[in-house]
């Protein structure tokens, strides 16, 4: 029996993974990570969790990457981690592969993976199945979709892909190649990118994108300053196209930026010519009318060179009045918020903010509605399963598929960690509980526990107060204290009656305590802690963290 497993990347938009086995086998496609949403407080990504592979053990034969984006491989790291027993074989295009070792070699895993090297329509054969590649286009130049054999059947897995633009009734070459290797066969299953299943139409290509641009190069006064997504190398070598055109010079600005220019550029992906691209301190000299900074930071990203350029504590560069902001790429939902406050900052230095609203400064690399009605129509799936993207999306996608002529029945709107079986004629949806998450805070590779999170939640929302008490060890008598310490809390000089009654009432559980209880300073601890939670949510209605610390002498 054929199995697919997602475990990430269905019902959200991130941490993409899917689990394909039959029999002993056992590959899944990419391995991803998402932005934490904002109540997860100090986390800085969120990754699937690996239980369920994990367990597989040997089953496991290898991780497949559609592409290079860190939704589809920014978790390989905290998996090789966890996968000190072996090497782990992984497959992807030459720029996907040469972006992840970077990132391996910085957490110090590579010696867990195996990379493996592929290119357009190769064939790799993986246990029981054997997985095609084609390259589709995407906003990363060597994206792939798959066609992965079965002995049940052919699944379709798009990745995340567009349409190139075609003339006279032609289908895309992309296409075309997919359905030269099936050979009229309707694949099994179809799992297709849901992203912009809400925009009508055809998706824009980097030629309109150029031709937007264009026109902010030319009427700019000052500098230019352009956020994009670092691995979006078609979008940097447009940029570098456009600075060379106007007679101005580029600056790199940010670690991961920096890193894939670098690679993009030994890979042969960028070309320009010498003396265009210097160093940030060396632009400051160029005049303002002549200056492009490339920088990270498109989401909002607290650290990034963009968001402390927006709040002045960059170094590197001070944003000046008439100077051009230009967000060229999407916002990522969930992210409105912290990009419209890095715009509001720009506005009060003065600065124009460009955003793909006031023109064509961006264009997606997913596809349009009309590319996924030509994928259903062409490929004529027997089961079809939306992927990447949220509920709403995925359904509406589902029902499209109705629309292009399947069942209801037909088509399958999973949850992460459901599992879809499915034979030679027939599939079935079944739940398990193999899908979670793991928050991860830094190089923690462990993960955060959800109560530490519970916990910076709550001294995030109320504080906390330190209640110190010195004891004499002879006596068991207080010599010392009580003394608060309120972080987060109160402003003790500006409560003092508050504070005073706090520490009558510490000093009264104290006393109040069994003499045995007094030698036991959990006991103690508990005791005030106890007291204090009543007192001050009578008095304030708020609930501080109180850390209770008993000092022996």
């Amino acid at each position: 029996m054929l199995r697919v497993i997602p475990l990430g990347g269905v019902g959200e938009f991130g941490k993409n993974m899917m689990v394909v086995e039959f029999g002993d086998d056992m590959v899944c496609v990419d391995c991803g990570q998402k932005f934490p949403e904002e109540e997860m407080l100090g986390v800085d990504l969120v990754i699937p969790d690996f239980g369920y592979v994990l367990e597989a053990g040997d089953r496991l034969r290898g991780l497949v990457l559609t592409h290079g984006h860190e939704d589809h491989l920014g978790a390989v790291p905290h998996l090789l981690r966890q996968m000190t027993y072996r090497r782990l074989p992984i497959y992807g295009s030459r720029l996907t592969l040469a972006l992840l070792r970077e990132k391996l070699i910085e957490m110090d895993v590579l010696d867990g993976a195996d990379l493996i090297e592929v290119a357009d329509r190769e064939l790799i054969d993986i246990g029981a199945l054997r997985i095609a590649f084609f390259q589709v286009p995407h906003s990363f130049p060597d994206a792939m979709a798959l066609v992965i054999e079965t002995p049940v059947g052919a699944l379709l897995h798009t990745g995340d892909f567009k349409f190139e633009p075609i003339n006279g009734g032609r289908l895309p070459a992309s296409l075309r190649a997919i359905l030269r290797h099936l050979k009229g066969r309707r694949p099994l299953l179809l799992m297709a990118d849901s992203t912009n299943i809400d925009r009508d139409g055809h998706s824009p290509n980097e030629t309109q994108v150029r031709e937007g641009l264009t026109r902010f190069f030319r009427d700019a006064p000052r500098t230019i300053i352009l956020t994009s997504f670092s691995t979006n190398i078609d979008r940097i070598q447009t940029i570098l196209d456009l600075a060379r055109q106007f007679g101005r010079k580029v600056a790199i600005c940010g670690f991961s930026l920096d890193r894939n220019f670098n690679i993009a550029g030994e890979l042969g992906l960028l070309q320009y010519p010498a003396g265009l691209v210097l160093p940030l301190h060396e632009l400051r000299q160029v005049p303002p009318e002549s200056r492009v900074i490339i920088t990270t930071g498109s989401q909002g990203e607290p650290l990034s060179a963009l968001s402390r350029m927006a709040l002045n504590s960059f170094r590197g560069y001070t944003v000046q009045p008439e100077d051009l902001i230009i967000f060229s790429s999407r916002i990522i939902p969930g992210n409105e918020r912290s990009i419209y406050k890095l715009i509001n900052h720009f506005y009060r230095h003065g600065a124009k903010v460009v955003t793909e609203r006031d023109g064509a400064v961006h264009a997606s690399g997913h596809a349009y509605r009309d590319e996924m009605r030509l994928l259903l129509r062409e490929v004529r799936p027997r089961f079809f399963m939306p992927i990447h993207g949220e509920l709403r999306q995925l359904m509406r996608h589902g029902e499209l598929a109705i629309e292009c002529g399947l069942k209801e029945e037909e088509v399958f709107i999973l949850e992460n960690g459901m599992q879809l079986n499915l034979g030679e004629d027939w599939a079935e949806a079944q739940p398990t509980d193999w899908a979670g998450i793991v928050l991860v805070d830094g190089r923690m590779m462990d993960g955060v526990e959800q109560i530490v999170l519970r916990d910076r939640k709550h001294l995030a929302e109320d504080g906390m107060l330190t209640v110190i008490l010195v004891i004499d060890k002879q006596s068991h008598r207080i010599m010392a204290g009580p003394d608060l310490v309120s972080r987060g809390f109160i402003v003790v000089d500006n409560n003092e009656p508050l504070m005073q009654g706090c520490k009558d009432l510490v000093a009264r559980t104290f006393e109040e305590c069994p003499k045995e209880s007094q030698e036991e300073w959990d006991t103690v601890k508990a005791a005030v802690r106890k007291a204090l939670r009543r007192y001050l949510a009578d008095q304030t209605d708020r609930y501080p963290v109180i850390l209770p610390v008993v000092v022996e002498i």
